[in-house]
């Protein structure tokens, strides 16, 4: 069975499923004039399947006034050019991707490890050159759908964010933590410097939520930051492996 083109994860909050039923997500933020703010664009081939996800919202292309990245790679900037064409929205991403989303490359994976200095060689990390328009700083407050704030949490990529919508108390995490077979940090292998991105995730039991969406995995409706925050506890008494 086909997933969904869309599910509700607050008010205003939508997951949309670019790759199976939520291995990559996107999202879609509903203001109350009627426009919509995208979060995070999946892969190249994935803006078809956003704007069919768009369409179950009653939502056109046109009514989408900006696209924000929680960082820059392929899964999550790949359709952001193509979607920026069809929407003529300005692009958002921090400060510390910008330069890798303008010039559609990857930034370096973590060569403190082995698996990281393989990854790095290999070939791929590619995806076209977005248009940034707009360079995000840490808690920057963006005046849409009833305010989305910025939390850099920064290690699977230099500029790496995660989003709180202050308005529904949900956290889009990025790539801070995924929610696959259970929350769990980003694969070693995938981050910049690694040992950063579990410093920063811990900023993600400190704020107030509800709701968390994963751009990688199922949304927790209830019980969000309790979830994160167990994960967080039990990650600070275990070695993660390689």
């Amino acid at each position: 069975m086909a997933p969904p083109p869309a599910v509700a994860i607050a008010p205003g909050v939508f997951r949309i499923p670019t790759v199976g039923s939520a291995a990559t997500n996107s999202f879609a933020l509903l203001d109350d004039d009627g426009s919509v703010t995208l979060v995070d664009t999946g892969l190249r081939s994935a803006p078809p399947k956003i704007v069919a996800g768009l369409a179950a919202l009653g939502k056109h292309p046109s009514d989408v006034q900006r696209i924000v990245l929680t960082h820059a790679h392929p899964d999550h900037a790949g359709g952001a050019a193509d979607l920026a064409a069809r929407t003529g929205a300005p692009i958002a991403v921090h400060e510390g991707d910008a330069g890798f989303a303008e010039a559609g490359t990857s930034p370096p994976n973590d060569p403190s490890t082995a698996t990281g200095r393989l990854f790095a060689r290999l070939p791929g990390g590619g995806f076209p050159p977005v248009p940034v328009s707009e360079q995000l700083a840490d808690g920057q407050v963006l005046a849409v759908a009833g305010g989305l704030r910025v939390v850099a949490t920064p290690g699977h990529s230099p500029g790496h964010v995660s989003l709180l919508h202050e308005r529904s108390r949900t956290l889009i995490t990025g790539d801070a933590i995924f929610n696959v077979l259970g929350v769990r940090y980003s694969p070693r292998m995938l981050c910049s410097d690694f040992r950063l991105c579990r410093r920063t995730a811990h900023v993600l039991g400190e704020l107030e939520y509800e709701q968390a969406g994963f751009t990688h995995g199922p949304e927790i409706i209830d019980g969000a930051r309790a979830a994160v925050r167990r994960f967080l506890a039990k990650a600070v008494t275990r070695r993660t492996p390689e």
